[in-house]
């Protein structure tokens, strides 16, 4: 099935994903052209600020050193602004990280959002592993499993997507595996629409290592 077919399905799973999601809001993020404007008038310099407290776990410059821990140089300030606030809210649970969102204001959480967003991401070296297989899903997808390429959302070069897609390059392997297993399992269910939900059921797990492998190495 080509490329052009592939993005025709990709409505049509988010429309029926729905069905997949319980009644309760998978997040309670909505992005009306007012919570977009809010995001985007982060300021950086408040955010670089409050990283000072991130740096722990996440890198003075937003590049964890710890696979468990994900880098968030170089991500959408949408996305880390939604996560932020997801764990604030309850949507996306974590001991740590609810603790310290629901400590963050509004404000905060955008300025620390649009501090890492500035960030160049990680330089990773390529993987010498076998990665053939998140090669074939990223650029052309599954159509007997109905799975779009992942390009479509996350971009040729893994940056994601202003909205809420987040960037994958360069992001610590054993995070992103560790993502994708906890969609796949319904532990993560912050996703709209149960989107990646839907797709992490379709991957085998050496589909998903791989995955994790071929961004890391992105550049």
């Amino acid at each position: 099935m080509g490329i052009l077919n592939m993005k025709r399905i990709l409505p049509l799973i988010l429309c029926i994903a729905p069905a997949f999601v319980s009644a309760e809001p998978a997040s309670n993020m909505v992005w009306m052209p007012e919570a977009l404007n809010f995001v985007k008038d982060g300021d950086v310099k408040k955010g670089e600020q409050l990283a000072q407290s991130c740096a722990g776990c996440h890198g003075e410059k937003g590049i964890s050193a710890m696979g468990v821990f994900p880098s968030l140089a170089g991500q959408t300030a949408n996305y880390t602004y939604k996560q932020l606030r997801d764990y604030a809210d309850g949507k996306r649970e974590n001991p740590m990280m609810s603790s310290i969102a629901a400590g963050l204001s509004e404000k905060d959480s955008a300025d620390l959002a649009a501090w890492f967003q500035s960030l160049p991401a990680a330089q990773n070296k390529a993987s010498q592993d076998d990665i053939s297989k998140a090669i074939s899903l990223v650029d052309k997808g599954n159509g007997k499993k109905i799975l779009p390429p992942c390009f479509v959302c996350h971009g040729s070069d893994g940056a994601g997507q202003k909205m809420d897609t987040p960037a994958l390059a360069g992001q610590q392997a054993d995070y992103t595996e560790a993502t994708l297993l906890e969609y796949k399992n319904g532990t993560r269910h912050n996703d709209l629409y149960s989107r990646m939900r839907v797709i992490a059921k379709q991957l085998s797990d050496t589909e998903i290592k791989q995955l994790a492998k071929y961004y890391q190495q992105l550049k």
